[in-house]
Formats: C-alpha cells, sequence, structure tokens
C-alpha cells in the first residue's frame, strides 16, 4: 500500500511578509498538499492568502488540532496517508511540533510508515537561542512555567539553581498577559549573576532582544506588555 508524506510546514512568527523568513519550498509543498492540519482555519487562511499560491486555496481540505482536541480525534486526521496523500501540519506561529500542536501527529506518521518532512523556517525558540550570547551547545527548553505563582517561583529558583551549578541554558515562554508578572519574579528570584535574555517580537518590526546579567535587570526593568517572548537563563 502507498503511504503518503506528512509535511511540518512553518510560519510567521506574526503577520509579516512571509518572503522575508519563509522559503519558496514552502510554498511549493503547499502547493502539493491534499489536506492541512491546522491550529486555527482562520489563521491559516490569512497565511495561505499572504503566501498566493497558484492554486486556489479552496481546494486544501483544513482539518482542526489545538490542544482542545480530543485524543481519540487525533489519529484520524491521518487517514489520507494510507492513501498515499500528501498532508501539511502548520501551527498559528513558527514551526509545529515544538511547543505547538503536532508532535504526536509526527508520531503516528512515523509508526504508519509514511515520510516525514520538516521544512525549513523562523523557530523563536532557535532564534533567540541564536541572539542570546548563551551556551547552544548545552541548552533545556522548559515550554510554558507554572502558571500559579508559589509553582513558578520554586520552579524560577530549580532554574536558576540548573544554571548556576551546571551552566546549562534554560530557555522557556510565557503566555503573553503575564510576560511582565514573569520578568518581576525572575528579577525577584535569580542571583545577580546569572544573566537573562529576554527577545520579543521576533523577526517582527519591533523586535527587541536584551541580555544582561540580573543584577542590571534590576536597575533597568523592561516592560514587555502582550507581545511574544522567550526567556532565557545562562551563565
Amino acid at each position: 500500500m502507498s503511504r503518503g508524506t506528512l509535511y511540518l510546514i512553518p510560519t510567521t512568527l506574526g503577520r509579516v511578509d512571509p518572503s522575508a523568513t519563509i522559503p519558496q519550498g514552502v510554498r511549493a509543498a503547499l502547493e502539493q498538499v491534499d489536506e492541512l492540519i491546522v491550529e486555527s482555519e482562520g489563521e491559516a487562511m490569512r497565511f495561505l492568502g499572504w503566501l498566493g499560491l497558484a492554486r486556489p486555496v479552496a481546494e486544501i481540505v483544513l482539518r482542526r488540532l489545538d490542544k482542545e482536541t480530543p485524543p481519540a480525534e487525533i489519529p484520524p486526521l491521518l487517514a489520507g496517508l494510507e492513501k498515499g496523500k500528501t498532508i501539511g501540519v502548520m501551527s498559528d506561529a513558527g514551526c509545529p511540533g515544538v511547543a505547538d500542536p503536532g508532535a504526536q501527529l509526527v508520531r503516528l506518521a512515523h509508526e504508519r510508515g509514511a515520510r516525514v518532512t520538516p521544512l525549513v523556517g523562523p523557530s523563536s525558540i532557535l532564534l533567540a537561542l541564536m541572539a542570546s550570547g548563551a551556551d547552544g551547545q548545552s541548552f533545556v527548553f522548559h515550554g510554558y512555567l507554572p502558571a500559579e505563582r508559589p509553582r513558578r517561583l520554586e520552579t524560577i529558583r530549580e532554574i536558576d539553581r540548573e544554571v548556576v551549578a551546571r551552566g546549562r541554558t534554560q530557555i522557556f515562554i510565557e503566555a503573553p498577559h503575564r510576560n511582565d508578572h514573569l520578568l518581576a519574579d525572575l528579577l525577584a528570584t535569580c542571583s545577580a549573576s546569572t544573566r537573562l535574555c529576554v527577545a520579543v517580537d521576533l523577526t517582527l518590526s519591533g523586535e527587541l532582544i536584551r541580555s544582561a546579567p540580573i543584577a542590571a535587570w534590576r536597575s533597568a526593568p523592561l516592560a514587555i506588555g502582550k507581545r511574544p517572548a522567550i526567556y532565557l537563563l545562562y551563565r
């Protein structure tokens, strides 16, 4: 039986011209996909419209996968692979499968013997690491820290101890509406000599990347607001 291909399709990190960060190979893959598994239909249609595909976007079957999708509904999303179809996976921003839906689909595709093809595009995590000056050979990505403040503070202490003891770069993200609360907790909790990098609005017009010891941050804090941000702690 012919097995299809699962493309992992990156998108922009915000509402900007895709030509700056999205290679032609992504457009070429989208010209041939039969189905597209997306985090939200609205964002997917907006991105497809920006790319200006030669084919009618209406030809692509859209299926939704987000954090609310029940586990039992995930395997049927890949039914087309059994028929040799080409399926794409796309999140709202950046690369699917990394802090975004898609990893379970990829695992299932491998189990079914399908071809899995990741495509090049912007990853806010890697871009922030590149621009931070932190050790890129030994790092940990934690995803989101706990929302509850007591647990968040304890997690920050644990992460800071890891930085001090092992020198391993620690990377994490936060929901935009909690950015300023998280930054305040980092400045209140971490060792003065630990370095903090905050990368905001990566690849967008308002991009800001600041890296300095916690002591310097305390003397000149930053108001991030509700903007997408990546945080790194390191030595």
